[in-house]
């Protein structure tokens, strides 16, 4: 089941009159647009980067840190470079 929000300005800003079960209890919150939808859609921000290192701990990519096989060339960086 949709609901709808009202929409207002104050001054030179919009803002958006919220639910009671769609409130936020913080003062700030993430903001961002999806190009593809146009849905804006506003999320909690978080209070540290714990969320952040667990998600990055759980998707570890082996292959990540691989050394590159590739052949080591020795190259001038400035050729071609007029003085």
């Amino acid at each position: 089941m949709h609901q709808t929000a009202k929409i207002f300005t104050t001054g030179r800003s919009q803002a958006v009159r919220l639910p009671l079960e769609f409130r936020f209890d913080v003062s700030e919150v993430f903001i961002r647009h999806d190009p593809v939808t146009g849905d804006v859609v506003l999320s909690r921000k978080p209070t540290d980067w714990q969320g952040l290192l667990d998600a990055v701990a759980q998707n570890k990519d082996d292959d990540l840190l691989i050394e590159r096989r590739q052949t080591r060339t020795r190259r001038d960086p400035f050729e071609g470079v007029e003085e």
